[in-house]
């Protein structure tokens, strides 16, 4: 995951993972899109392949680049942790459900809050 980490740290090789997203590309496709030199381009694409999170073909005297999203697995997973609630929070979550729906199941049919019985 640290590898994947270090490779999404970088905004330009984030744009080349949301470029192929779309489908495969070649390095000169995706280097036309930067205002950096092909070689650096290069490199990148570099790293991402390094990092598993793309793999490169050589269909003819074209390399093409193709995203892998496997390796984005473990970090999505690790991410989803920090936005799932914990402990109270949680609990107070179900409380609020069951007060909406016990004050939904007194009002009824007619829309209207149902009246307190009166003790004497």
């Amino acid at each position: 995951m640290d590898e994947v980490v270090e490779a999404i740290a970088d905004p330009i090789r984030r744009n080349i993972l949301e470029m192929l997203r779309d489908g495969r590309l070649t390095a000169g496709d995706i280097a036309a899109h930067f205002p950096v030199s092909r070689p650096a381009v290069s490199r990148h694409l570099r790293v991402l392949r390094q990092a598993g999170l793309v793999r490169d073909e050589l269909v003819g005297r074209q390399r093409l680049y193709q995203l892998e999203s496997e390796p984005f697995t473990a970090l999505v997973e690790w991410l989803a942790r920090f936005d799932q609630p914990r402990g109270w929070e949680h609990r107070l979550d179900a409380l609020e459900t069951e007060v909406y729906r016990t004050r939904r199941e007194r009002r009824g049919s007619t829309g209207r809050p149902a009246e307190k019985k009166r003790t004497a």
